[in-house]
């Protein structure tokens, strides 16, 4: 099966692509995620070898930041079982998991920073579910022609 691509936003004050960049081998859990669409790709979609585009929301700009790999297949989030975690579901059971994540490994940082000003200009890019109104998805497909597209301007310095 070829290798599919998502994004993946953080809010760089809780995660950024830097602090992973500094994870003990470079990798991560990814785990908090309490939209059932986003839920449904981490724990059925999502798998080994796909690629990550690192996005910061709520940041200034938001941008993609840069790239990342999937190393673990869905599996459940601990923190749901956790009556101390901000993330603590009541409803969710070991036997019945409610919520998922993956494992992800840095692969790059960009050149600079894409924020959406920046994608929105990009030919091919108009389709793009991040650029879509409304879209608030914390992780989200994106196609193959988008992911080539972000990559090439990833890595071309500022003009």
């Amino acid at each position: 099966m070829p290798t599919r691509y998502w994004l993946f936003k953080s809010e760089p004050e809780s995660f950024s692509i830097d602090a992973l960049a500094r994870a003990p081998k470079q990798t991560t859990f990814w785990n908090g995620v309490r939209n059932y669409t986003a839920r449904n790709l981490l724990r059925d979609e999502i798998r080994v070898g796909d690629g990550v585009i690192f996005y910061h929301s709520n940041a200034t700009p938001s941008a993609a930041v840069g790239l990342a790999e999937v190393v673990k297949a869905g599996y459940p989030d601990a923190t749901q079982f956790d009556p101390k975690s901000d993330y603590y579901d009541p409803a969710a059971t070991p036997d019945k998991p409610r919520w998922f994540m993956v494992d992800i490994k840095f692969k790059e940082k960009f050149v600079r920073a894409l924020s959406l000003d920046d994608l929105r200009e990009v030919p091919g890019l108009e389709d793009m579910v991040l650029l879509q109104r409304g879209s608030r998805l914390s992780v989200q497909p994106v196609t193959a022609g988008e992911w080539k597209a972000i990559l090439a301007l990833g890595r071309q310095p500022a003009k």
